[in-house]
């Protein structure tokens, strides 16, 4: 199989695994809060990835690339969990993950910057056009503030890109798509270690329908995805190679949301939903062809 094959794969059940992220987190959210359920989904995937990396002999981060990794368990875990579990409680999976769809531009449109990637014309034309999607979900109900989910989720988009990007230093580095997987959530983890006491306290008094949504959530979306994700990475010539497949995320997110929870977009998620999605397809196919 060639490495583009390879990265085409890996990609592909990475974003069916983390368009599920969007309506399990409600389900899980029907007991668990958003910082709590941050930390015991990161221990929970930590601790599997750190066994499994003991049992594949993952070697240790080196000293001087120990902010990167602080870098990376923000991006991907600590910080962007928080920020995604609250949005998520006062907007639908759908338009989270619409929102979230935007990761793959911001992150090329900072990849100009920090890899030196060229992006033509009408591919800043089309990271404008995914922004006024945004606009569209912000201010449909006509009150900026009434949206504080929606601003909390672009601002995980804003730091989810960062993990793309210094994943890709990683990776540079020499470090496998399995080592930076599991110390990413690992420090991760320990970023949401404060919510410990309550986390515990949830999990005790959960059922076993919250508790499998959890466990769900650390192993397939997380643990699982990211390791795949690490390994498109490694296999892509150009981050936006791979960033650029979760475009069809909010699809399968929608599809997930409506069978599992009954949620059915609004008219303002839809219009700035096909903007947005309409412009990352644009971007994908203009702005680095």
């Amino acid at each position: 199989m060639s490495k583009k094959s390879k990265m085409l794969l890996c990609a592909c059940i990475t974003v069916l695994f983390w368009a599920s992220a969007f309506p399990m987190t409600k389900v899980a959210q029907a007991h668990f809060t958003p910082i709590p359920l941050a930390f015991v989904r990161c221990t929970v995937a930590s601790t599997v990835l750190l066994i499994a990396g003991f049992i594949n002999k993952i070697k240790i981060p080196k000293k001087k690339d120990i902010p990167l990794f602080l870098m990376t368990g923000a991006g991907g875990f600590g910080v962007y969990m928080i920020a995604f579990n609250t949005g998520l409680l006062t907007i639908t999976a759908a338009t989270s993950s619409i929102i979230i769809a935007i990761t793959p531009i911001i992150t090329a449109a900072v990849g100009t910057v920090v890899y030196k990637e060229k992006i033509k014309p009408l591919g800043w034309v089309a990271i404008a056009s995914a922004f006024i999607g945004v606009l569209v979900l912000l201010l449909w109900d006509g009150i900026l503030s009434l949206n504080i989910g929606t601003l909390l989720t672009l601002f995980a988009a804003f730091v989810f890109s960062a993990y793309h990007l210094v994943s890709r230093k990683l990776l540079q580095r020499g470090y496998t798509s399995l080592e930076i997987t599991t110390y990413s959530i690992f420090f991760g983890a320990l970023m949401c270690s404060y919510a410990a006491p309550a986390g515990f306290a949830e999990l005790s008094t959960a059922n076993v329908s919250e508790i499998g949504a959890l466990v769900f959530l650390a192993m397939v979306p997380s643990a699982m995805a990211f390791f795949l994700w690490g390994k498109a990475l490694s296999y892509a010539e150009k981050t936006s190679d791979v960033t650029n497949f979760m475009f069809v995320t909010p699809l399968l997110s929608t599809i997930m949301g409506f069978i599992l929870l009954g949620e059915v977009p609004n008219l303002g998620s839809l219009i700035g939903g096909v903007i947005i999605v309409a412009s990352i397809v644009t971007f994908n196919k203009v702005a680095f062809n």
